[in-house]
Protein backbone atom coordinates (compact mmCIF):
# COMPACT_ATOMS: atom_id res chain seq x y z
CA UNK A 1 0.00 0.00 0.00
CA UNK A 2 3.01 2.29 0.04
CA UNK A 3 2.41 3.26 -3.60
CA UNK A 4 -1.03 4.55 -2.58
CA UNK A 5 0.32 6.66 0.31
CA UNK A 6 0.38 9.98 -1.58
CA UNK A 7 -3.03 9.24 -3.14
CA UNK A 8 -4.62 8.60 0.28
CA UNK A 9 -3.12 11.81 1.64
CA UNK A 10 -4.61 13.79 -1.26
CA UNK A 11 -7.99 12.12 -0.71
CA UNK A 12 -7.92 12.98 3.01
CA UNK A 13 -7.16 16.61 2.16
CA UNK A 14 -9.95 16.82 -0.40
CA UNK A 15 -12.49 15.08 1.86
CA UNK A 16 -11.73 17.46 4.75
CA UNK A 17 -11.59 20.56 2.56
CA UNK A 18 -15.35 20.55 1.93
CA UNK A 19 -18.10 20.26 4.54
CA UNK A 20 -20.62 18.72 2.13
CA UNK A 21 -19.46 15.37 0.79
CA UNK A 22 -21.05 15.96 -2.62
CA UNK A 23 -18.62 18.83 -3.26
CA UNK A 24 -15.56 16.53 -3.11
CA UNK A 25 -16.98 13.34 -4.69
CA UNK A 26 -16.16 14.22 -8.33
CA UNK A 27 -12.64 15.44 -7.51
CA UNK A 28 -11.86 12.24 -5.58
CA UNK A 29 -13.35 10.13 -8.38
CA UNK A 30 -10.89 11.72 -10.84
CA UNK A 31 -8.01 11.00 -8.46
CA UNK A 32 -9.01 7.33 -8.17
CA UNK A 33 -9.51 6.93 -11.93
CA UNK A 34 -5.73 7.09 -12.37
CA UNK A 35 -5.37 3.93 -10.24
CA UNK A 36 -8.67 2.09 -10.75
CA UNK A 37 -10.89 1.22 -13.73
CA UNK A 38 -13.47 3.59 -12.20
CA UNK A 39 -16.72 4.62 -13.84
CA UNK A 40 -18.48 6.13 -10.82
CA UNK A 41 -18.14 6.71 -7.09
CA UNK A 42 -21.34 6.69 -5.00
CA UNK A 43 -21.82 7.41 -1.30
CA UNK A 44 -25.04 6.27 0.35
CA UNK A 45 -26.31 6.89 3.90
CA UNK A 46 -28.27 4.49 6.12
CA UNK A 47 -31.55 6.05 7.27
CA UNK A 48 -32.13 4.15 10.51
CA UNK A 49 -35.44 5.85 11.20
CA UNK A 50 -37.09 4.88 7.89
CA UNK A 51 -35.13 1.66 7.10
CA UNK A 52 -33.84 2.99 3.80
CA UNK A 53 -30.53 3.66 2.02
CA UNK A 54 -30.20 7.18 0.57
CA UNK A 55 -27.74 8.40 -2.07
CA UNK A 56 -25.97 11.56 -0.81
CA UNK A 57 -23.08 11.97 -3.30
CA UNK A 58 -22.03 10.88 -6.79
CA UNK A 59 -18.68 11.39 -8.49
CA UNK A 60 -17.72 10.49 -12.06
CA UNK A 61 -14.27 10.93 -13.65
CA UNK A 62 -15.96 11.61 -17.00
CA UNK A 63 -19.42 13.13 -17.10
CA UNK A 64 -22.03 10.60 -18.19
CA UNK A 65 -25.74 10.01 -17.86
CA UNK A 66 -25.58 8.01 -14.65
CA UNK A 67 -27.74 8.91 -11.68
CA UNK A 68 -28.16 6.51 -8.78
CA UNK A 69 -31.53 5.99 -7.12
CA UNK A 70 -31.95 8.60 -4.41
CA UNK A 71 -33.70 6.30 -1.95
CA UNK A 72 -33.83 2.51 -1.65
CA UNK A 73 -36.51 1.40 0.83
CA UNK A 74 -35.90 -1.87 2.67
CA UNK A 75 -38.02 -4.19 4.74
CA UNK A 76 -37.05 -4.19 8.44
CA UNK A 77 -35.55 -7.69 8.09
CA UNK A 78 -33.56 -6.75 4.97
CA UNK A 79 -32.31 -3.51 6.55
CA UNK A 80 -31.25 -5.41 9.67
CA UNK A 81 -29.15 -7.76 7.52
CA UNK A 82 -27.47 -4.78 5.80
CA UNK A 83 -26.56 -3.27 9.18
CA UNK A 84 -25.20 -6.60 10.37
CA UNK A 85 -22.98 -6.78 7.26
CA UNK A 86 -21.76 -3.19 7.80
CA UNK A 87 -20.72 -4.03 11.35
CA UNK A 88 -18.34 -6.71 10.01
CA UNK A 89 -16.42 -4.03 7.98
CA UNK A 90 -16.25 -6.52 5.06
CA UNK A 91 -15.81 -5.16 1.50
CA UNK A 92 -18.19 -6.82 -0.98
CA UNK A 93 -17.21 -7.52 -4.61
CA UNK A 94 -19.63 -8.59 -7.33
CA UNK A 95 -21.03 -8.16 -10.84
CA UNK A 96 -24.53 -7.04 -11.81
CA UNK A 97 -25.76 -10.44 -12.95
CA UNK A 98 -24.30 -12.17 -9.89
CA UNK A 99 -25.36 -9.74 -7.19
CA UNK A 100 -27.27 -11.19 -4.29
CA UNK A 101 -27.82 -10.76 -0.58
CA UNK A 102 -26.23 -7.69 1.01
CA UNK A 103 -24.62 -6.45 -2.21
CA UNK A 104 -27.95 -6.44 -4.04
CA UNK A 105 -29.50 -4.47 -1.16
CA UNK A 106 -26.98 -1.61 -1.13
CA UNK A 107 -26.39 -1.21 -4.92
CA UNK A 108 -29.13 0.63 -6.92
CA UNK A 109 -30.71 -1.50 -9.67
CA UNK A 110 -29.68 0.81 -12.51
CA UNK A 111 -25.95 0.47 -11.73
CA UNK A 112 -24.26 -1.82 -14.28
CA UNK A 113 -20.80 -3.31 -14.21
CA UNK A 114 -18.63 -4.65 -11.45
CA UNK A 115 -19.00 -3.06 -7.99
CA UNK A 116 -16.95 -2.81 -4.79
CA UNK A 117 -18.98 -1.95 -1.67
CA UNK A 118 -17.44 -0.98 1.66
CA UNK A 119 -19.28 0.04 4.86
CA UNK A 120 -18.81 3.54 6.31
CA UNK A 121 -18.91 4.01 10.08
CA UNK A 122 -19.45 6.81 12.57
CA UNK A 123 -18.87 6.82 16.36
CA UNK A 124 -22.34 5.30 16.90
CA UNK A 125 -22.02 2.46 14.39
CA UNK A 126 -22.76 1.84 10.67
CA UNK A 127 -23.50 5.09 8.81
CA UNK A 128 -23.50 4.24 5.10
CA UNK A 129 -21.77 2.55 2.21
CA UNK A 130 -19.14 3.52 -0.39
CA UNK A 131 -19.70 2.09 -3.88
CA UNK A 132 -17.02 2.01 -6.60
CA UNK A 133 -18.37 1.08 -10.06
CA UNK A 134 -15.98 -0.30 -12.73
CA UNK A 135 -15.86 0.76 -16.36
CA UNK A 136 -17.81 -1.33 -18.85
CA UNK A 137 -16.21 -4.78 -19.41
CA UNK A 138 -13.39 -4.05 -16.94
CA UNK A 139 -12.83 -5.69 -13.53
CA UNK A 140 -11.32 -4.82 -10.16
CA UNK A 141 -8.15 -6.59 -9.00
CA UNK A 142 -7.26 -7.78 -5.48
CA UNK A 143 -4.98 -4.75 -5.06
CA UNK A 144 -7.99 -2.55 -5.77
CA UNK A 145 -9.86 -4.28 -2.95
CA UNK A 146 -7.07 -3.36 -0.53
CA UNK A 147 -7.22 0.28 -1.69
CA UNK A 148 -10.97 0.46 -1.06
CA UNK A 149 -10.42 -0.64 2.53
CA UNK A 150 -8.06 2.33 2.96
CA UNK A 151 -10.70 4.68 1.50
CA UNK A 152 -13.36 3.79 4.06
CA UNK A 153 -11.87 5.92 6.84
CA UNK A 154 -11.68 9.28 4.98
CA UNK A 155 -15.12 8.72 3.44
CA UNK A 156 -16.56 7.85 6.87
CA UNK A 157 -15.22 11.16 8.21
CA UNK A 158 -16.59 13.04 5.19
CA UNK A 159 -20.03 11.40 5.59
CA UNK A 160 -20.12 12.28 9.30
CA UNK A 161 -19.24 15.92 8.56
CA UNK A 162 -21.99 16.01 5.94
CA UNK A 163 -24.51 14.56 8.43
CA UNK A 164 -23.63 17.13 11.07
CA UNK A 165 -23.92 19.97 8.57
CA UNK A 166 -27.41 18.94 7.53
CA UNK A 167 -28.38 18.41 11.16
CA UNK A 168 -27.23 21.94 11.99
CA UNK A 169 -29.14 23.29 8.99
CA UNK A 170 -32.28 21.52 10.20
CA UNK A 171 -31.82 22.94 13.71
CA UNK A 172 -31.25 26.42 12.28
CA UNK A 173 -34.41 26.18 10.18
CA UNK A 174 -36.39 24.99 13.22
CA UNK A 175 -34.98 27.84 15.32
CA UNK A 176 -35.86 30.33 12.58
CA UNK A 177 -39.41 28.94 12.43
CA UNK A 178 -39.70 29.28 16.22
CA UNK A 179 -38.35 32.84 15.99
CA UNK A 180 -40.91 33.79 13.35
CA UNK A 181 -43.71 32.21 15.38
CA UNK A 182 -42.59 34.08 18.51
CA UNK A 183 -42.37 37.38 16.64
CA UNK A 184 -45.85 36.78 15.27
CA UNK A 185 -47.24 36.19 18.76
CA UNK A 186 -45.49 39.34 19.97
CA UNK A 187 -46.79 41.32 17.04
CA UNK A 188 -43.30 42.28 15.88
CA UNK A 189 -41.28 41.87 12.69
CA UNK A 190 -37.79 41.87 14.22
CA UNK A 191 -36.23 40.99 17.55
CA UNK A 192 -34.86 44.50 18.01
CA UNK A 193 -37.05 46.51 20.36
CA UNK A 194 -38.77 49.57 18.89
CA UNK A 195 -38.42 52.60 21.16
CA UNK A 196 -41.31 54.86 20.28
CA UNK A 197 -40.67 58.44 21.34
CA UNK A 198 -36.88 58.23 21.16
CA UNK A 199 -36.87 61.56 19.28
CA UNK A 200 -39.64 63.18 21.31
CA UNK A 201 -40.71 62.43 24.89
CA UNK A 202 -37.78 60.11 25.55
CA UNK A 203 -35.13 62.16 23.77
CA UNK A 204 -33.30 63.12 26.98
CA UNK A 205 -33.53 59.53 28.22
CA UNK A 206 -32.05 58.12 25.01
CA UNK A 207 -29.21 60.62 25.18
CA UNK A 208 -28.36 59.27 28.63
CA UNK A 209 -28.69 55.70 27.34
CA UNK A 210 -26.25 56.44 24.52
CA UNK A 211 -23.85 58.08 26.94
CA UNK A 212 -23.73 55.25 29.48
CA UNK A 213 -23.94 52.31 27.07
CA UNK A 214 -20.29 52.67 26.03
CA UNK A 215 -19.05 52.03 29.58
CA UNK A 216 -19.51 49.11 31.98
CA UNK A 217 -20.76 51.06 35.00
CA UNK A 218 -23.90 49.72 36.70
CA UNK A 219 -27.12 51.46 35.66
CA UNK A 220 -30.21 51.89 37.84
CA UNK A 221 -33.48 52.44 35.97
CA UNK A 222 -36.24 54.00 38.06
CA UNK A 223 -39.85 54.37 37.05
CA UNK A 224 -43.40 53.26 37.67
CA UNK A 225 -44.65 49.89 36.53
CA UNK A 226 -45.28 49.90 32.80
CA UNK A 227 -42.98 52.78 31.84
CA UNK A 228 -40.65 50.59 29.75
CA UNK A 229 -37.74 49.78 32.04
CA UNK A 230 -36.91 46.51 30.27
CA UNK A 231 -37.01 48.22 26.85
CA UNK A 232 -34.48 50.79 28.04
CA UNK A 233 -32.26 48.12 29.56
CA UNK A 234 -32.19 46.27 26.23
CA UNK A 235 -31.34 49.53 24.47
CA UNK A 236 -28.34 49.93 26.78
CA UNK A 237 -27.21 46.39 25.95
CA UNK A 238 -27.65 46.63 22.16
CA UNK A 239 -25.74 49.91 22.03
CA UNK A 240 -22.87 48.62 24.17
CA UNK A 241 -19.70 46.71 23.17
CA UNK A 242 -21.38 43.68 24.79
CA UNK A 243 -24.19 43.61 22.21
CA UNK A 244 -23.00 40.26 20.81
CA UNK A 245 -23.10 38.72 24.30
CA UNK A 246 -26.16 37.40 26.14
CA UNK A 247 -28.85 39.60 27.64
CA UNK A 248 -30.44 37.90 30.65
CA UNK A 249 -33.50 39.32 32.41
CA UNK A 250 -34.28 38.17 35.95
CA UNK A 251 -37.40 39.18 37.87
CA UNK A 252 -36.18 39.24 41.46
CA UNK A 253 -39.73 39.45 42.80
CA UNK A 254 -40.69 36.16 41.14
CA UNK A 255 -37.92 34.05 42.75
CA UNK A 256 -38.80 32.36 46.07
CA UNK A 257 -36.39 33.57 48.81
CA UNK A 258 -35.03 30.07 49.41
CA UNK A 259 -33.98 29.77 45.74
CA UNK A 260 -32.40 33.21 45.27
CA UNK A 261 -28.79 32.00 45.70
CA UNK A 262 -29.25 28.99 43.43
CA UNK A 263 -30.92 31.05 40.70
CA UNK A 264 -28.41 33.92 40.71
CA UNK A 265 -25.15 32.12 41.49
CA UNK A 266 -25.85 28.48 40.57
CA UNK A 267 -25.30 25.33 42.62
CA UNK A 268 -23.21 22.16 42.63
CA UNK A 269 -24.60 18.66 42.41
CA UNK A 270 -25.81 17.42 45.80
CA UNK A 271 -25.50 20.83 47.49
CA UNK A 272 -29.10 20.58 48.72
CA UNK A 273 -32.08 18.26 48.46
CA UNK A 274 -33.20 18.13 44.83
CA UNK A 275 -29.87 19.32 43.37
CA UNK A 276 -29.47 16.31 41.08
CA UNK A 277 -27.07 18.14 38.74
CA UNK A 278 -24.79 21.13 38.77
CA UNK A 279 -26.45 24.29 37.47
CA UNK A 280 -25.11 27.58 36.19
CA UNK A 281 -26.68 30.66 37.76
CA UNK A 282 -27.84 33.75 35.90
CA UNK A 283 -24.51 35.50 36.47
CA UNK A 284 -22.60 32.70 34.73
CA UNK A 285 -25.10 32.56 31.89
CA UNK A 286 -24.76 36.31 31.35
CA UNK A 287 -20.93 36.12 31.27
CA UNK A 288 -19.67 38.48 28.57
CA UNK A 289 -23.05 40.22 28.33
CA UNK A 290 -25.61 42.09 30.41
CA UNK A 291 -27.63 40.92 33.41
CA UNK A 292 -30.84 42.86 33.99
CA UNK A 293 -32.21 42.51 37.54
CA UNK A 294 -35.80 43.74 37.47
CA UNK A 295 -37.74 44.50 40.67
CA UNK A 296 -34.44 45.04 42.50
CA UNK A 297 -36.28 46.28 45.59
CA UNK A 298 -37.69 42.77 46.17
CA UNK A 299 -34.25 41.21 46.72
CA UNK A 300 -33.84 39.89 50.32
CA UNK A 301 -31.09 41.36 52.49
CA UNK A 302 -28.92 38.18 52.56
CA UNK A 303 -28.90 38.08 48.75
CA UNK A 304 -28.03 41.79 48.67
CA UNK A 305 -24.83 41.01 50.61
CA UNK A 306 -23.72 38.40 48.09
CA UNK A 307 -24.65 40.64 45.17
CA UNK A 308 -22.47 43.37 46.65
CA UNK A 309 -19.43 41.05 46.54
CA UNK A 310 -19.99 40.36 42.86
CA UNK A 311 -20.08 44.08 42.13
CA UNK A 312 -16.92 44.67 44.18
CA UNK A 313 -14.58 41.98 42.83
CA UNK A 314 -16.40 40.18 39.98
CA UNK A 315 -16.40 36.73 41.64
CA UNK A 316 -19.30 34.44 42.47
CA UNK A 317 -19.47 31.16 44.34
CA UNK A 318 -22.01 28.48 43.57
CA UNK A 319 -24.12 27.03 46.36
CA UNK A 320 -22.07 24.10 47.65
CA UNK A 321 -19.04 25.18 45.62
CA UNK A 322 -15.51 25.50 46.95
CA UNK A 323 -13.88 27.70 44.32
CA UNK A 324 -14.83 31.28 43.39
CA UNK A 325 -15.69 31.79 39.72
CA UNK A 326 -14.78 34.90 37.76
CA UNK A 327 -17.65 36.48 35.78
CA UNK A 328 -17.58 39.40 33.37
CA UNK A 329 -21.08 40.87 33.58
CA UNK A 330 -22.50 44.33 33.08
CA UNK A 331 -25.28 44.88 35.65
CA UNK A 332 -28.43 46.86 34.94
CA UNK A 333 -31.05 47.06 37.70
CA UNK A 334 -34.56 48.46 37.80
CA UNK A 335 -37.29 49.09 40.34
CA UNK A 336 -40.51 51.00 40.81
CA UNK A 337 -39.88 51.33 44.53
CA UNK A 338 -38.23 54.21 46.43
CA UNK A 339 -34.88 52.62 47.28
CA UNK A 340 -33.66 55.74 49.11
CA UNK A 341 -36.57 55.41 51.56
CA UNK A 342 -35.91 51.69 51.87
CA UNK A 343 -32.29 52.45 52.78
CA UNK A 344 -33.48 54.75 55.59
CA UNK A 345 -35.92 52.07 56.75
CA UNK A 346 -33.16 49.44 56.81
CA UNK A 347 -34.79 47.16 54.22
CA UNK A 348 -32.17 47.88 51.55
CA UNK A 349 -28.42 47.96 52.09
CA UNK A 350 -26.89 51.41 51.89
CA UNK A 351 -23.58 50.14 50.45
CA UNK A 352 -25.40 48.25 47.69
CA UNK A 353 -27.47 51.36 46.96
CA UNK A 354 -24.28 53.33 46.34
CA UNK A 355 -22.93 50.57 44.09
CA UNK A 356 -25.95 50.33 41.77
CA UNK A 357 -26.87 54.03 41.80
CA UNK A 358 -23.78 55.20 39.90
CA UNK A 359 -25.79 56.21 36.83
CA UNK A 360 -29.55 56.45 37.48
CA UNK A 361 -32.09 56.85 34.67
CA UNK A 362 -35.56 58.00 35.72
CA UNK A 363 -38.32 57.12 33.25
CA UNK A 364 -41.26 59.54 33.01
CA UNK A 365 -44.89 58.50 33.37
CA UNK A 366 -46.87 58.28 30.17
CA UNK A 367 -48.94 61.35 31.06
CA UNK A 368 -45.67 63.28 31.28
CA UNK A 369 -44.84 62.50 27.65
CA UNK A 370 -48.26 62.97 26.05
CA UNK A 371 -46.68 63.92 22.72
CA UNK A 372 -45.70 60.25 22.31
CA UNK A 373 -49.24 58.88 22.76
CA UNK A 374 -50.23 59.11 19.04
CA UNK A 375 -47.08 57.30 17.90
CA UNK A 376 -47.45 54.69 20.65
CA UNK A 377 -51.12 54.15 19.77
CA UNK A 378 -50.26 53.57 16.09
CA UNK A 379 -47.44 51.22 17.07
CA UNK A 380 -49.71 49.15 19.34
CA UNK A 381 -52.49 49.13 16.73
CA UNK A 382 -50.12 47.63 14.18
CA UNK A 383 -48.89 45.12 16.76
CA UNK A 384 -52.45 44.12 17.65
CA UNK A 385 -53.34 43.58 13.99
CA UNK A 386 -50.35 41.27 13.57
CA UNK A 387 -50.97 39.36 16.80
CA UNK A 388 -54.71 38.83 16.28
CA UNK A 389 -54.72 38.42 12.48
CA UNK A 390 -56.82 41.55 11.91
CA UNK A 391 -56.81 44.20 9.21
CA UNK A 392 -54.49 47.03 10.36
CA UNK A 393 -56.50 50.07 11.47
CA UNK A 394 -54.96 53.32 12.64
CA UNK A 395 -56.55 55.34 15.45
CA UNK A 396 -58.65 58.30 14.34
CA UNK A 397 -58.15 61.87 15.51
CA UNK A 398 -61.04 61.40 17.94
CA UNK A 399 -59.40 58.24 19.28
CA UNK A 400 -56.10 60.08 19.75
CA UNK A 401 -57.84 62.89 21.57
CA UNK A 402 -59.55 60.41 23.87
CA UNK A 403 -56.27 58.64 24.55
CA UNK A 404 -54.44 61.92 25.20
CA UNK A 405 -57.05 63.04 27.75
CA UNK A 406 -56.84 59.82 29.75
CA UNK A 407 -54.68 59.68 32.92
CA UNK A 408 -52.90 56.34 32.19
CA UNK A 409 -52.22 55.11 35.73
CA UNK A 410 -50.82 51.91 34.17
CA UNK A 411 -48.55 53.83 31.79
CA UNK A 412 -47.42 52.29 28.47
CA UNK A 413 -48.40 48.77 29.51
CA UNK A 414 -51.96 49.91 30.07
CA UNK A 415 -52.00 51.75 26.74
CA UNK A 416 -50.90 48.59 24.94
CA UNK A 417 -53.64 46.57 26.66
CA UNK A 418 -56.28 49.19 25.79
CA UNK A 419 -55.29 49.22 22.11
CA UNK A 420 -55.34 45.40 22.03
CA UNK A 421 -58.83 45.45 23.51
CA UNK A 422 -59.94 48.19 21.10
CA UNK A 423 -58.66 46.20 18.11
CA UNK A 424 -60.53 43.07 19.20
CA UNK A 425 -63.73 45.02 19.78
CA UNK A 426 -63.37 46.69 16.38
CA UNK A 427 -62.74 43.33 14.65
CA UNK A 428 -60.48 44.83 11.98
CA UNK A 429 -62.98 47.52 10.97
CA UNK A 430 -62.11 50.19 13.54
CA UNK A 431 -60.52 50.77 16.93
CA UNK A 432 -63.16 50.92 19.65
CA UNK A 433 -61.03 53.06 21.95
CA UNK A 434 -63.87 54.50 24.07
CA UNK A 435 -65.34 51.06 24.73
CA UNK A 436 -61.89 49.68 25.49
CA UNK A 437 -61.34 52.39 28.09
CA UNK A 438 -64.68 51.61 29.71
CA UNK A 439 -66.59 54.68 28.49
CA UNK A 440 -69.60 52.82 27.20
CA UNK A 441 -71.64 56.00 26.79
CA UNK A 442 -70.05 58.14 24.06
CA UNK A 443 -71.53 61.29 25.62
CA UNK A 444 -69.43 60.83 28.75
CA UNK A 445 -66.26 62.94 28.62
CA UNK A 446 -63.12 60.95 29.40
CA UNK A 447 -61.20 62.06 32.50
CA UNK A 448 -58.29 64.42 32.00
CA UNK A 449 -54.73 63.59 32.95
CA UNK A 450 -54.71 66.24 35.68
CA UNK A 451 -57.32 64.46 37.79
CA UNK A 452 -57.93 60.76 37.44
CA UNK A 453 -61.56 59.68 37.89
CA UNK A 454 -62.40 55.99 37.86
CA UNK A 455 -64.97 54.87 35.28
CA UNK A 456 -68.38 53.90 36.66
CA UNK A 457 -68.32 50.36 38.01
CA UNK A 458 -71.33 48.05 37.97
CA UNK A 459 -72.27 45.21 40.28
CA UNK A 460 -73.82 42.21 38.54
CA UNK A 461 -76.91 40.83 40.29
CA UNK A 462 -79.57 38.37 39.19
CA UNK A 463 -82.03 41.19 38.63
CA UNK A 464 -80.21 44.14 37.11
CA UNK A 465 -77.06 46.26 36.99
CA UNK A 466 -76.75 48.82 39.73
CA UNK A 467 -73.91 51.34 39.83
CA UNK A 468 -71.45 51.26 42.69
CA UNK A 469 -70.17 54.39 44.35
CA UNK A 470 -66.83 55.67 43.03
CA UNK A 471 -63.99 54.62 45.33
CA UNK A 472 -61.64 57.09 46.93
CA UNK A 473 -58.09 57.16 45.60
CA UNK A 474 -55.84 54.89 47.68
CA UNK A 475 -52.16 53.99 47.53
CA UNK A 476 -50.98 51.72 44.72
CA UNK A 477 -50.13 48.89 47.14
CA UNK A 478 -53.55 49.12 48.79
CA UNK A 479 -55.30 49.12 45.42
CA UNK A 480 -53.25 46.13 44.31
CA UNK A 481 -54.03 44.30 47.55
CA UNK A 482 -57.77 44.89 47.15
CA UNK A 483 -57.68 43.78 43.53
CA UNK A 484 -55.80 40.57 44.32
CA UNK A 485 -58.18 39.78 47.20
CA UNK A 486 -61.19 40.22 44.89
CA UNK A 487 -59.57 37.86 42.39
CA UNK A 488 -58.82 35.32 45.15
CA UNK A 489 -62.43 35.49 46.27
CA UNK A 490 -63.64 34.93 42.71
CA UNK A 491 -61.42 31.86 42.26
CA UNK A 492 -61.94 30.39 45.72
CA UNK A 493 -58.33 31.09 46.65
CA UNK A 494 -56.90 28.88 43.89
CA UNK A 495 -53.51 30.20 42.71
CA UNK A 496 -52.50 28.10 39.70
CA UNK A 497 -54.36 26.36 36.90
CA UNK A 498 -56.63 27.50 34.11
CA UNK A 499 -59.20 28.81 36.61
CA UNK A 500 -56.67 30.10 39.13
CA UNK A 501 -56.05 33.64 40.32
CA UNK A 502 -52.77 33.94 38.40
CA UNK A 503 -54.52 33.12 35.12
CA UNK A 504 -57.35 35.53 35.94
CA UNK A 505 -54.89 38.36 36.62
CA UNK A 506 -52.64 37.42 33.69
CA UNK A 507 -49.41 37.07 35.69
CA UNK A 508 -46.97 34.29 36.60
CA UNK A 509 -48.02 32.28 39.71
CA UNK A 510 -44.57 32.83 41.30
CA UNK A 511 -44.91 36.60 40.77
CA UNK A 512 -48.37 36.52 42.31
CA UNK A 513 -47.13 34.65 45.40
CA UNK A 514 -44.26 37.12 45.82
CA UNK A 515 -46.66 40.07 45.67
CA UNK A 516 -49.03 38.44 48.13
CA UNK A 517 -46.18 37.91 50.56
CA UNK A 518 -45.13 41.54 50.15
CA UNK A 519 -48.72 42.81 50.64
CA UNK A 520 -49.30 40.39 53.55
CA UNK A 521 -52.31 38.71 51.92
CA UNK A 522 -53.45 35.53 53.65
CA UNK A 523 -54.83 33.67 50.66
CA UNK A 524 -55.72 30.57 52.72
CA UNK A 525 -58.80 32.32 54.12
CA UNK A 526 -60.31 32.42 50.63
CA UNK A 527 -60.21 28.65 50.17
CA UNK A 528 -62.70 26.03 51.36
CA UNK A 529 -61.51 24.25 54.49
CA UNK A 530 -61.20 20.90 52.76
CA UNK A 531 -58.84 22.07 49.99
CA UNK A 532 -55.06 22.58 50.14
CA UNK A 533 -53.69 26.14 50.02
CA UNK A 534 -51.63 25.70 46.84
Amino acid sequence: MERYGELLLDIWREACRHIEINESATTIAKMLAAHLPLSALIVRRFDLQHSSIDTVAEGQPVEQFLHATLKTPCTPAKFKRVISWAETAEVLHGQRLKRSGDLAAVVPDEIEGEVLAGPLMNPDGPAGVLLLVANHQRVFQDSHLALVKQLLEPFSAALENDRRLHELNALREAAEADRRALLSRLGRNEMSETIVGAEAGLKNIMERVQLVSQSDVPVLILGETGTGKEVVSRAIHTRSPRSQGPFIRVNCGAIPPELIDSQLFGHEKGSFTGAADSRKGWFERADGGTLFLDEMGELPLPAQVRLLRVLQDGYIERVGGQQPLRVDVRLVTATHRDLASMVKAGTFREDLWYRINIFPIVLPRLNQRKEDIPALARHFAQRAATRFGLTPVEPSEADLQTLSNYAWPGNIRELGAVIDRAAILGDGRSLEVSKALGFLDPIITPPTSTEYVSPTLYEVTTDDLRPLSKPAISSLDEAMKQHIERALQATGGRIEGRRGTAALLGINPHTLRARMRKLKIDWSRFRPNDEPVW
